[in-house]
Protein backbone atom coordinates (compact mmCIF):
# COMPACT_ATOMS: atom_id res chain seq x y z
CA UNK A 1 0.00 0.00 0.00
CA UNK A 2 1.15 3.16 -1.21
CA UNK A 3 0.55 6.83 0.10
CA UNK A 4 -2.06 7.27 -2.83
CA UNK A 5 -3.74 3.90 -2.45
CA UNK A 6 -4.04 5.05 1.43
CA UNK A 7 -5.99 8.34 0.14
CA UNK A 8 -8.32 6.91 -2.59
CA UNK A 9 -9.19 4.07 -0.68
CA UNK A 10 -9.55 5.56 2.69
CA UNK A 11 -12.03 8.02 0.33
CA UNK A 12 -14.08 5.00 -1.13
CA UNK A 13 -14.56 3.25 2.60
CA UNK A 14 -15.05 6.34 3.90
CA UNK A 15 -17.92 7.45 0.99
CA UNK A 16 -19.40 3.93 1.44
CA UNK A 17 -20.12 5.09 5.10
CA UNK A 18 -21.52 8.11 4.45
CA UNK A 19 -24.10 7.12 1.86
CA UNK A 20 -26.01 4.81 4.55
CA UNK A 21 -28.01 7.65 6.01
CA UNK A 22 -28.03 8.32 9.68
CA UNK A 23 -27.69 10.97 11.72
CA UNK A 24 -25.86 13.20 10.12
CA UNK A 25 -27.38 12.86 6.95
CA UNK A 26 -30.91 13.55 9.01
CA UNK A 27 -29.41 17.21 10.18
CA UNK A 28 -27.61 18.35 6.98
CA UNK A 29 -31.15 17.59 5.11
CA UNK A 30 -32.76 19.73 7.87
CA UNK A 31 -29.97 22.63 8.34
CA UNK A 32 -29.73 22.97 4.46
CA UNK A 33 -33.39 23.66 4.24
CA UNK A 34 -33.13 26.39 7.10
CA UNK A 35 -29.58 27.87 6.38
CA UNK A 36 -29.17 26.94 3.02
CA UNK A 37 -25.94 25.07 1.21
CA UNK A 38 -23.28 26.38 3.69
CA UNK A 39 -25.14 24.07 6.30
CA UNK A 40 -23.01 21.01 4.83
CA UNK A 41 -20.00 21.97 4.67
CA UNK A 42 -20.18 23.49 8.26
CA UNK A 43 -22.08 20.47 9.69
CA UNK A 44 -19.02 18.28 8.25
CA UNK A 45 -16.22 21.24 9.67
CA UNK A 46 -17.62 19.81 13.25
CA UNK A 47 -17.49 16.43 11.94
CA UNK A 48 -13.95 16.49 10.65
CA UNK A 49 -12.71 18.03 13.94
CA UNK A 50 -14.55 15.35 16.51
CA UNK A 51 -13.03 12.98 14.22
CA UNK A 52 -9.08 14.37 13.83
CA UNK A 53 -9.24 14.92 17.52
CA UNK A 54 -10.09 10.56 17.27
CA UNK A 55 -7.41 9.83 14.85
CA UNK A 56 -4.60 11.54 16.83
CA UNK A 57 -5.95 10.10 20.46
CA UNK A 58 -5.20 6.80 18.13
CA UNK A 59 -2.29 7.87 16.42
CA UNK A 60 -0.53 8.59 20.01
CA UNK A 61 -2.05 5.41 21.79
CA UNK A 62 -0.57 3.84 18.74
CA UNK A 63 3.00 5.01 19.57
CA UNK A 64 2.68 4.42 23.25
CA UNK A 65 1.36 0.83 23.57
CA UNK A 66 2.73 -2.25 22.19
CA UNK A 67 0.41 -3.59 20.16
CA UNK A 68 0.93 -7.71 19.24
CA UNK A 69 0.58 -8.64 15.73
CA UNK A 70 -1.96 -11.03 17.14
CA UNK A 71 -3.76 -8.08 18.17
CA UNK A 72 -3.20 -6.46 14.62
CA UNK A 73 -4.45 -9.76 13.72
CA UNK A 74 -7.53 -10.12 14.71
CA UNK A 75 -8.41 -6.09 14.41
CA UNK A 76 -8.09 -6.77 10.84
CA UNK A 77 -9.97 -10.19 10.59
CA UNK A 78 -12.69 -8.01 12.41
CA UNK A 79 -12.72 -5.13 10.28
CA UNK A 80 -12.36 -7.12 6.93
CA UNK A 81 -15.74 -9.09 8.06
CA UNK A 82 -17.25 -6.20 8.99
CA UNK A 83 -16.35 -4.53 5.94
CA UNK A 84 -17.66 -7.84 3.75
CA UNK A 85 -20.66 -8.05 5.92
CA UNK A 86 -21.48 -4.00 4.79
CA UNK A 87 -20.54 -4.29 1.39
CA UNK A 88 -23.37 -7.43 1.08
CA UNK A 89 -25.65 -5.65 2.74
CA UNK A 90 -25.24 -2.68 0.56
CA UNK A 91 -25.73 -4.73 -2.76
CA UNK A 92 -28.27 -6.72 -1.50
CA UNK A 93 -30.49 -3.70 -0.94
CA UNK A 94 -29.51 -1.63 -3.36
CA UNK A 95 -32.08 -2.10 -5.91
CA UNK A 96 -35.09 -0.67 -3.63
CA UNK A 97 -32.31 2.19 -2.34
CA UNK A 98 -33.73 5.51 -2.56
CA UNK A 99 -32.24 8.86 -1.78
CA UNK A 100 -34.88 10.63 0.31
CA UNK A 101 -34.90 14.16 1.38
CA UNK A 102 -38.23 14.02 3.47
CA UNK A 103 -37.98 16.76 6.65
CA UNK A 104 -36.27 15.88 9.66
CA UNK A 105 -36.54 17.30 12.93
CA UNK A 106 -33.51 18.81 13.56
CA UNK A 107 -31.41 16.84 16.74
CA UNK A 108 -30.25 20.05 18.11
CA UNK A 109 -32.32 22.64 16.82
CA UNK A 110 -30.86 26.28 17.15
CA UNK A 111 -27.30 24.93 17.84
CA UNK A 112 -24.38 26.13 15.31
CA UNK A 113 -24.05 23.57 12.33
CA UNK A 114 -20.55 22.99 13.94
CA UNK A 115 -21.17 21.91 16.74
CA UNK A 116 -24.67 19.96 15.27
CA UNK A 117 -22.26 18.23 12.99
CA UNK A 118 -20.41 17.40 16.54
CA UNK A 119 -23.45 15.42 18.32
CA UNK A 120 -24.81 14.61 14.59
CA UNK A 121 -21.74 12.25 14.66
CA UNK A 122 -21.80 11.25 18.68
CA UNK A 123 -25.32 10.14 18.58
CA UNK A 124 -24.48 7.04 15.87
CA UNK A 125 -23.40 3.76 17.61
CA UNK A 126 -21.93 2.74 14.03
CA UNK A 127 -19.75 5.65 13.87
CA UNK A 128 -18.63 4.32 17.54
CA UNK A 129 -18.32 0.95 16.07
CA UNK A 130 -16.51 1.98 12.53
CA UNK A 131 -13.87 3.72 14.90
CA UNK A 132 -13.22 0.45 17.00
CA UNK A 133 -12.35 -1.92 14.27
CA UNK A 134 -12.20 -0.80 10.66
CA UNK A 135 -10.71 2.95 11.26
CA UNK A 136 -8.63 0.98 14.30
CA UNK A 137 -7.78 -1.59 11.49
CA UNK A 138 -6.62 0.93 8.85
CA UNK A 139 -4.89 3.62 11.05
CA UNK A 140 -2.47 0.54 12.00
CA UNK A 141 -1.17 0.26 8.41
CA UNK A 142 -1.42 3.77 7.47
CA UNK A 143 0.81 4.62 10.45
CA UNK A 144 3.88 2.82 8.95
CA UNK A 145 4.26 5.21 6.94
CA UNK A 146 4.69 7.92 9.56
CA UNK A 147 2.68 11.13 9.56
CA UNK A 148 2.49 11.34 6.21
CA UNK A 149 0.43 8.18 5.68
CA UNK A 150 -1.96 9.12 8.84
CA UNK A 151 -2.35 12.63 6.97
CA UNK A 152 -3.22 10.99 3.69
CA UNK A 153 -6.09 8.77 5.37
CA UNK A 154 -7.53 11.51 7.08
CA UNK A 155 -7.71 14.06 3.91
CA UNK A 156 -9.37 10.85 2.05
CA UNK A 157 -11.84 9.81 4.88
CA UNK A 158 -12.94 13.65 5.36
CA UNK A 159 -12.92 14.42 1.82
CA UNK A 160 -15.52 11.81 1.10
CA UNK A 161 -17.96 13.24 4.00
CA UNK A 162 -17.14 17.03 2.55
CA UNK A 163 -18.02 16.15 -1.41
CA UNK A 164 -21.22 13.67 -0.26
CA UNK A 165 -23.00 15.88 2.60
CA UNK A 166 -22.32 19.35 0.47
CA UNK A 167 -24.04 17.64 -2.69
CA UNK A 168 -26.91 16.84 0.36
CA UNK A 169 -26.69 20.28 0.90
CA UNK A 170 -27.11 21.81 -2.16
CA UNK A 171 -29.56 19.50 -3.21
CA UNK A 172 -31.93 20.26 -0.55
CA UNK A 173 -30.91 24.17 -0.77
CA UNK A 174 -30.82 24.06 -4.77
CA UNK A 175 -33.46 21.90 -6.10
CA UNK A 176 -33.89 18.24 -5.10
CA UNK A 177 -32.95 16.77 -8.81
CA UNK A 178 -29.50 17.35 -8.65
CA UNK A 179 -28.83 13.42 -7.97
CA UNK A 180 -31.26 11.26 -8.78
CA UNK A 181 -31.69 7.44 -7.58
CA UNK A 182 -30.32 5.85 -10.28
CA UNK A 183 -27.26 7.85 -9.74
CA UNK A 184 -27.63 6.88 -6.06
CA UNK A 185 -27.55 3.10 -6.69
CA UNK A 186 -25.13 3.25 -8.79
CA UNK A 187 -22.68 4.88 -5.88
CA UNK A 188 -24.27 1.84 -3.86
CA UNK A 189 -23.41 -0.61 -6.39
CA UNK A 190 -19.83 0.97 -6.88
CA UNK A 191 -18.98 1.45 -2.71
CA UNK A 192 -20.41 -2.34 -2.17
CA UNK A 193 -18.27 -4.11 -4.51
CA UNK A 194 -14.96 -1.81 -2.72
CA UNK A 195 -16.24 -2.43 0.12
CA UNK A 196 -15.80 -6.43 -0.41
CA UNK A 197 -12.63 -6.37 -2.16
CA UNK A 198 -11.51 -4.34 0.41
CA UNK A 199 -12.41 -6.81 3.24
CA UNK A 200 -10.77 -9.88 1.77
CA UNK A 201 -7.58 -7.33 1.32
CA UNK A 202 -8.34 -6.25 5.25
CA UNK A 203 -8.41 -9.94 6.14
CA UNK A 204 -5.41 -10.94 3.61
CA UNK A 205 -3.11 -8.67 5.53
CA UNK A 206 -4.10 -10.25 8.87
Amino acid sequence: MNIMLIAVSSFMIALSGALVPGPLFTVTVSESARRGFVAGPLIILGHGILELSLVLLIVSGINQLAITDGIKAMISITGGIILIVMGGMMLKDVRKARLEFGPGDALTPGLHPVLTGVLGSISNPYWIIWWLTIGLGYLLSAVKFGPLGVVAFFAGHISADLAWYSLIALAVSRGRKLLGDAGYRNMLYACGIFLILFGGWFIRGA
